[in-house]
């Protein structure tokens, strides 16, 4: 029997996030999709999805979504039999980054949201396609269902996540980096960092995509996640 994906999107987002996947996977195997709960921290939000994790899956996280899989890596690591990171940054925010989100607290107080996503996911974090554009009012528009409220915790979330080098340097599981070539927030040399932490860390840099390939280049990123979960490797094996 194929495993259990569970899917966990990342900053701001809904499971639209990875419909073109949940789309394909559900086809031959359980899929269950965990947005963001109410918690501030990446701690906090694991402890929600833990519980309810499958005894044994695949886990496939985005964003912030990818830290908090982090994070269940490192509390449940018997639960978890390979685990894939999508535009993923493993290392905390930088001070200069966390003061200037300040701004963005009041702005989205004052009812700017969306200005404030345009500013942490510009058009320019995507690769510059026909359908660009399509994909930025998604994100708008997955940002306005969630509402301020969602904004506060998961930005504070993002401020606040831990430092995860040491669970993923001493991670004994098959792992998928995926980055977009053209990412600027999570550029493909962090990705490159990340994959050679991880001691079964293998890279798949997806082309003409950004911050989100999983819906910028949806056939191609299903296709690599696809090989992944059938226990093959990807293109390039770091170790």
């Amino acid at each position: 029997m194929k495993d259990h994906v569970v899917l966990i999107s990342g900053f701001m987002a809904d499971a639209r996030v990875f419909m073109p996947q949940i789309v394909r996977f559900g086809l031959d195997r359980p899929v269950t999709i965990f947005t963001l709960g109410m918690g501030e921290t990446v701690e906090k939000l694991s402890l929600e999805i833990a519980p309810l994790l499958p005894n044994r899956c695949a886990v496939i996280g985005h964003g912030l979504g990818g830290n908090i899989a982090i994070e269940l890596l490192r509390r449940r690591p018997e639960a978890i039999s390979r685990i894939a990171l999508i535009s993923t940054d493993p290392l905390p925010e930088p001070l200069q980054q966390v003061a200037a989100e300040e701004a963005l607290v009041v702005a989205a107080k004052t009812g700017h949201l969306a200005e404030c996503m345009a500013q942490l996911i510009p058009e320019t974090a995507l690769f510059d396609a026909p359908w660009r554009s399509e994909v930025m009012a998604l994100v708008q528009d997955m940002a306005s269902m969630l509402g301020l409220d969602q904004f506060m915790r998961q930005l504070r979330a993002m401020q606040r996540r831990p430092d995860q080098q040491r669970t993923l340097r001493t991670a004994n599981v098959s792992t998928l980096i995926l980055t977009g070539a053209h990412d600027k927030i999570v550029p493909p040399r962090r990705a490159e960092f990340l994959a050679g932490l991880m001691p079964q860390g293998c890279l798949e840099i997806i082309p003409e995509a950004g911050y989100l390939p999983q819906l910028e280049q949806p056939e191609a990123v299903t296709n690599v996640l696809e090989t992944f979960l059938s226990g093959r490797l990807p293109t390039l094996l770091l170790r």
